[in-house]
């Protein structure tokens, strides 16, 4: 028999097997119920138990054994309106949990995100600053270029620099040290630096777009890392840094 119709409605296959059973038997001991469903005694015990709670099987004792009998199966209708009124206030009460959750989760909006980028992920920065700054109304990007860093940064998305252009996507770099060149969308000023920065075994390439802020790096085994934080507040302020300094360069 298909018991798919039963499966909807909560059954387990235990479950289903020892209703069907006890409703070919008639009444019947949890011994018979076990060996006509080959089912150990403790599990049909608690498939009958189940069954009890759904108003689905009742008891009766018969020289000190309790002997159990499937009510009829228009039950299962009942059942089945108890389910459904249940799935109402459910619904009703999760329409205001939902809301209570919705406020909680925008209330943490405000605080920033951090998420870490290996070097053979570095390109995913890459990806999320096209996605993102495509989207936005600005459709621009500042960015602080480090020459220690721009090897890594582009190893695994060489091709970033036409995709930029081909989406209409414009930056700004100010260029800490030699190198960069102009690609199409761009404007590039140079930041001087004495001999001490330009050796500095720590250079850090800051890219800023809209809500977030990427920063690669290298560790202290010269492995490049990068972090991206997600928050308004910091991409703003450091965008405001950057223009203020790229007006006086």
């Amino acid at each position: 028999m298909n018991i798919s119709i039963l499966k909807k409605l909560g059954f387990s296959d235990k479950y289903a097997k020892v209703y069907l059973a006890l409703l070919r038997l008639g009444p019947s001991s949890v011994r018979s119920l076990a060996e006509e469903t080959a089912l150990n005694r403790g599990t049909a015990y608690d498939s009958l138990k189940w069954l009890q709670d759904k108003g689905l099987v009742t008891f009766y004792k018969q020289d000190t054994k309790q002997h159990f009998v499937a009510e009829p199966p228009a039950k299962l209708n009942t059942l089945l309106r108890e389910q459904q009124e249940e799935l109402s206030r459910t619904d009703n009460e999760l329409s205001q949990f939902v809301a209570e959750l919705d406020a909680l989760h925008h209330s943490g909006e405000a605080r920033p995100v951090a998420r870490y980028y290996s070097a053979d992920e570095l390109h995913l920065i890459l990806e999320d600053i096209l996605s993102v700054t495509e989207a936005s109304t600005e459709k621009l990007y500042r960015v602080y270029s480090t020459e220690g860093i721009r090897e890594y940064l582009y190893k695994d998305f060489q091709t970033f620099s036409d995709v930029r252009v081909a989406r209409g996507i414009e930056v700004k770099a100010i260029a800490i040290g030699d190198g960069g060149e102009l690609r199409g969308l761009d404007e590039r000023k140079w930041l001087s630096a004495s001999e001490t920065d330009l050796h500095n075994p720590s250079p850090t390439y800051i890219m800023m777009y809209p809500g977030k802020t990427a920063y690669i790096s290298l560790d202290q085994h010269g492995t490049p890392l990068g972090v991206v934080i997600e928050n308004d507040g910091i991409s703003q302020m450091q965008q405001l840094v950057f223009d203020r300094l790229w007006h006086t360069l």
